[in-house]
């Protein structure tokens, strides 16, 4: 009877570890062993993530989670972080809830420490229609010239942020143009001429003898003022300016004049404090100050 013969190792001499047995054209696989520190390191992170899944939130419960041992929320310290925050900004921020906004104007100091919430409070809720540094879009006016729609003094800002324009608030600023062509107002020959008229008021060129000129004394004086110098308290744009809110080309002041136009702003006072609302006016007054001073 044969005895079988006990298993010889292949050792690799280079290394010192056995091989597997296995060889691809003269290179033979090592049996490396599994390093030891990678064992090491997920014996821990298992242990890392028990202890989190029991002291920390982790597991959802349909709707809601476990808060863990430790009864931690982030929604909660958020709050608090946010109430923490509207504390160490009460003193002065009364100042913008308590006082007129004229009053305020007149406080460098105060517009200097609140400058940094104002800067945020545009870009939360201004921005996405005026632009991150106020010079507008199409249909959204620009912020940082002389030429203003209801006017450009911080409590009138503060009344038209507060309120809006054309918005479902009752006391809400209401301006709208009317379609002249849709509706059958002008013929088509009318609105060519007083849309060339328009496009020369804004460079300068406007001849006051056209037939456009004294369509637009029938049509547009009204509301747009004299010259097309506007009027603010109606609402109507300068046409005198070249700031165009939908465009300044003769194809678009064709088509303001044929669809009309009614721009819309909502209420910001069921979202916005008395105070931040005075915060952003005067923040808004002071975008145009570098175009010259404002007509106010």
């Amino acid at each position: 009877m044969t005895g079988s013969r006990p298993h010889e190792r292949d050792v690799d001499p280079v290394t010192g570890y056995e091989t597997t047995g296995h060889d691809w054209n003269g290179i033979r696989e090592l049996n490396t062993p599994f390093p030891r520190i990678v064992l090491w390191a997920l014996a821990l992170a298992f242990l890392y993530s028990v202890i989190a899944w029991i002291l920390l939130p982790a597991w959802p419960i349909g709707r809601d989670f476990t808060r863990g041992l430790l009864g931690l929320d982030q929604g909660e310290m958020a709050l608090a972080g946010y109430e923490k925050l509207e504390e160490a900004r009460s003193d002065w921020m009364a100042a913008f809830a308590d006082n007129p906004v004229a009053d305020l104007a007149a406080d460098p100091g105060l517009l200097a420490r609140a400058r940094p919430t104002a800067v945020r409070l545009f870009a939360d809720n201004c921005a996405a229609c005026h632009g991150t540094d106020g010079t507008g879009g199409p249909g959204f006016p620009n912020l940082t010239d002389r030429d203003w729609l209801w006017g450009g003094a911080p409590e009138t800002i503060a009344e038209t942020i507060r309120v809006g324009i054309n918005s479902t608030d009752p006391d809400t600023r209401f301006a709208q143009m009317p379609a002249f062509g849709r509706d059958g107002m002008l013929s088509r020959e009318d609105i060519v001429a007083v849309a060339k008229h328009v496009v020369a008021l804004g460079h300068g060129q406007a001849d006051p003898d056209s037939r456009g000129a004294a369509v637009f004394a029938e049509n547009c004086v009204a509301c747009h003022g004299e010259g097309g110098k506007g009027i603010p308290d109606n609402g109507a744009p300068t046409l005198i300016s070249g700031h165009w809110i939908y465009g300044g080309d003769i194809q678009t002041v064709m088509t303001t004049l044929w669809n009309g136009r009614q721009g819309e702003m909502p209420t910001w006072q069921d979202r916005l404090s008395t105070a931040e609302i005075n915060i952003l006016a005067l923040y808004v007054a002071s975008l145009s100050e570098n175009d010259g001073e404002r007509d106010r």
